[in-house]
C-alpha cells in the first residue's frame, strides 16, 4: 500500500556573522514548508548559525543545547504534524562544540546525531561524533540521520538503510563544486540502497566561501524527484515520497538489494595505513 509523504528541503543562506538572524531564516523557512503540507521538513547544516567561524570563541557565542534550539522547531512541527530536522552548532554538557542535527516533532526533541567525519577545518570548532548515526521511526515514517560529508563514506549510508531507514535526512554546507558530482551523490546514494535521500543544502556566500546551493531529493529509483535549485539560490524544494517503495528492496524479478549481500567476503585485510592506525595493545 503507498504511504506518500510530503518532504521538504528548505534552502536558505545563514550568515554566521548574524546567528539570531540565521535562525529566524530557519524558522520562517520551516513555518512556511509545513504551511504547504510538508509532513517531513529538512533544513541544512548549522542552519541557526553559519558555518564559517574564525574561532572558538565565535562557535561557543552561537552554540546552544540541543533541548534549548528544539523547542522552536516543535512549536512549528506541531502546527502540522511534521517531523523536522536541521543542523545546529551544539553545546554539550560538557561544554564541547558539536557539528548536529536534530530531529524534532510536535513532542519536542526526538534525536540528536553529532556529526561522524568533519570535512576540513571543522575539527577546530567540534568535536567529532562518537554514537553511530541513528534511524528514528516517526508517523512519517523511519528517518536516517547524517550530515553532509558523511555522504561521501558509503559504509554509514548503507548501515542506515540495513538499519531500516525509509529517507536518509543530511543537512549539508556543500562549498561551491564545478563538479556535477554532489547531487550525483545522492542520487548513487538513494539508487544503492533503495532509499529516499533528502540533502538540504545552504546557499549563499559567507566570508568569501561560496555555497554550492546544491538541494535534492532523490527516490530509490535513483532519480531526483526535486532539485537541484535552478540558480542556487533560496527556494524549498517539495516532493511526494512513497515510503512503501524504500521498503521493496527486489531489483528485477530474481534479486534483491538486500538479500544478495554476501558480507562474510567483504571485510577486507588491514592495509598497512589501517594498521598503523590501530591502538597499540
Amino acid at each position: 500500500m503507498a504511504v506518500s509523504v510530503r518532504v521538504a528541503c528548505c534552502q536558505i543562506a545563514p550568515d554566521v556573522l548574524e546567528p539570531e538572524r540565521s535562525a529566524e531564516l530557519a524558522a520562517e523557512a520551516l513555518a512556511a514548508a509545513v504551511a504547504a503540507g510538508a509532513q517531513v521538513v529538512v533544513l541544512p547544516e548549522l542552519a541557526t548559525c553559519g558555518y564559517v567561524f574564525t574561532s572558538v570563541e565565535e562557535a561557543h557565542a552561537a552554540a546552544l543545547g540541543a533541548s534549548e534550539m528544539a523547542a522552536a522547531w516543535a512549536e512549528v512541527a506541531a502546527r502540522g504534524d511534521a517531523i523536522v530536522v536541521g543542523g545546529f552548532c551544539e553545546l554539550a554538557p560538557d561544554g564541547r562544540l558539536f557539528n548536529s542535527s536534530a530531529l524534532v516533532d510536535r513532542d519536542g526533541l526526538r534525536a540528536v546525531y553529532r556529526k561522524l567525519h568533519l570535512w576540513g577545518e571543522e575539527p577546530r570548532w567540534f568535536s567529532a561524533g562518537e554514537e553511530p548515526a541513528p534511524v528514528v521511526d516517526t508517523r512519517h515514517g523511519r528517518i536516517g540521520l547524517a550530515i553532509c560529508y558523511d555522504i561521501e563514506f558509503p559504509e554509514l549510508t548503507r548501515g542506515l538503510a540495513l538499519g531500516g531507514a525509509d529517507l536518509l535526512a543530511l543537512p549539508a554546507n556543500w562549498p561551491r563544486d564545478p563538479r556535477a558530482i554532489l547531487q550525483s551523490l545522492a542520487a548513487t546514494t538513494a539508487y544503492l540502497s533503495r532509499v529516499y535521500v533528502a540533502v538540504c543544502d545552504r546557499c549563499g556566500t559567507e566570508r568569501g566561501l561560496e555555497f554550492e546551493g546544491g538541494s535534492v531529493i532523490a527516490g530509490p529509483d535513483g532519480e531526483l524527484r526535486a532539485g537541484p535549485v535552478r540558480d542556487r539560490g533560496v527556494e524549498t524544494l517539495f516532493a511526494e515520497c512513497d515510503v512503501s517503495e524504500a521498503r521493496r528492496k527486489r531489483n528485477g524479478e530474481h534479486n534483491d538489494v538486500f538479500a544478495d549481500r554476501r558480507p562474510g567476503y567483504y571485510e577486507p585485510s588491514l592495509t598497512a595505513r589501517d594498521r598503523a592506525a590501530q591502538p597499540a595493545r
